[in-house]
């Protein structure tokens, strides 16, 4: 298949281009409140209208990245990148600044787009969504190590999101992403709405709600640190930078796992973790309880996003629920800073994450559910797994046909759809054919049907 093969390399350099302002967010915050005259909740507001119209960018552009042209609509929005990004770095008027951020980050949100579209085309969705991670990271974690020592304001980080936009400019000469055969011409599936819609609309619902919550805490860390935990800027950006090189563990750990432990377990249950963490991080007042809150949310919550953004793109290979997914997280995200800032002050660091902290535990059950559905074991009757043992039994007779009901309801029953295997063989190949016939290998089952 064709479509499942477009080139990684310039997907990752746009990837990370489109994320670098959201892992930079608590910094640009902290640095627009400093050098520029406005409270903590206006500085919160810029932030979450930059990434509103990186949220807006996904939503508008899900369904026109092939009709556009991906090589054409990245080229645009690393363009608009650069634009916004540097004319808000090289001004210290507050409309402008604000017009700038906000074009800039409809650009980033371009380049994502673009990048998801091309991430859920790729063979292995998990692998390259871990890698535009690992890249993201590593990026962020050296620009908060060297940014507090080039001087204060906000210009040298905004122009740094400008430079990184035009250093990925020349990877887009060797993007292509070829169409999906659903999406070419005559293919069945051109319009129409969405596969897995039921699962989709879970699944973006509760990232909107699982990136707010992230993002209200990690847009208010930098005032965690110096306010509450009473460090300096160059403390906290070693803090962040050590964050963000545990994340990078985080990323390489989800590649070595895999789909070894399935989706719904690291989903679900790196979901609590972060939950704690969050908890842990807002009531620091230390250096130690600040770091260790810290280090340990970025360890988890990278490898638990890259299992979210596998999922998405595991749902459409035309990449349009990756696309409208991450939009969602853009726009839960894009809540963030204002929300973190309205809750803190209203309530305290500490209250302010123990809210969090419970709306993630709450939104853990939506979203392991929609893993265990998507991963197929909703739509394994029993029958089914019975008839695979006695295959497997020697000296088992060999039956001629499979029958399986979708939802687990006897086959035949009516208003229930029947899927029929033929099993011709003797019983060693058939049991061949059976294993590889399934979600993740149907097409490559000769003769098989497909469940």
């Amino acid at each position: 298949m064709s479509s499942r093969t477009a080139p990684a390399r310039p997907l990752v350099a746009l990837f990370t281009a489109g994320y670098l302002a959201a892992y930079l967010l608590p910094t640009t915050v902290g640095r627009l409140d400093s050098g520029l005259p406005l409270s903590a909740t206006q500085a919160g507001s810029i932030g979450s209208a930059l990434l509103l119209s990186s949220a807006s960018a996904g939503f508008l552009l899900a369904a026109r990245v092939h009709r556009i042209g991906p090589r054409r609509l990245a080229r645009a929005g690393l363009l608009l990148a650069v634009a916004g990004y540097g004319t808000a770095a090289l001004s210290h008027n507050v409309p402008l600044v604000v017009a700038g951020a906000v074009a800039g980050g409809f650009g980033s949100g371009t380049a994502t787009t673009v990048a998801a579209t091309g991430i859920a085309a790729q063979r292995d969705p998990h692998r390259a969504s871990t890698r535009g991670l690992l890249a993201v990271s590593a990026l962020a974690g050296v620009l908060y190590l060297t940014v507090p020592h080039l001087g204060p304001g906000h210009g040298v980080l905004l122009a740094a999101i400008a430079l990184t936009a035009l250093l990925v400019w020349p990877a887009t000469g060797r993007l292509h992403i070829p169409v999906p055969a659903a999406t070419a011409p005559g293919g069945s599936g051109g319009s129409g709405r969405s596969p897995q819609l039921r699962s989709g609309l879970v699944l973006a619902g509760c990232i909107l709600c699982w990136s707010l919550a992230q993002n209200s805490l990690w847009g208010v860390s930098g005032r965690i640190g110096i306010d509450q935990a009473h460090l300096t800027e160059v403390t906290v950006g070693a803090v962040f930078a050590l964050a963000l090189g545990a994340g990078l563990l985080g990323v390489i750990g989800a590649g070595v796992l895999g789909p070894r432990l399935g989706r719904a377990l690291p989903i679900g249950g790196g979901t609590v973790l972060i939950a704690c963490c969050i908890a842990l991080s807002a009531r620091a007042t230390d250096l130690a309880g600040f770091a260790a809150g810290e280090i340990a949310w970025n360890a988890v919550y990278p490898l638990v996003l890259s299992y979210l953004i596998g999922l998405a793109a595991s749902l459409d290979q035309r990449g349009r629920w990756a696309v409208l997914v991450g939009s969602a997280s853009s726009l839960g995200t894009s809540a963030g800073p204002l929300t973190g800032s309205v809750l803190s002050a209203q309530a305290g660091f500490p209250a302010m994450g123990a809210i969090l902290a419970a709306g993630l535990l709450v939104i853990a059950v939506p979203l392991t559910a929609v893993a265990l559905h998507t991963s197929g074991r909703p739509l394994l009757p029993g029958v089914l797994r019975r008839r695979h043992r006695l295959l497997e039994e020697p000296g088992a007779a060999t039956p001629t046909t499979l029958v399986a009901a979708s939802g687990g309801a006897p086959a035949g029953a009516p208003g229930q759809p029947v899927v029929e295997i033929p099993l011709g063989s003797p019983a060693a190949p058939v049991r061949e054919e059976y294993d590889t016939a399934g979600p993740r290998h149907a097409a490559a089952a000769p003769g098989a049907g497909s469940l």
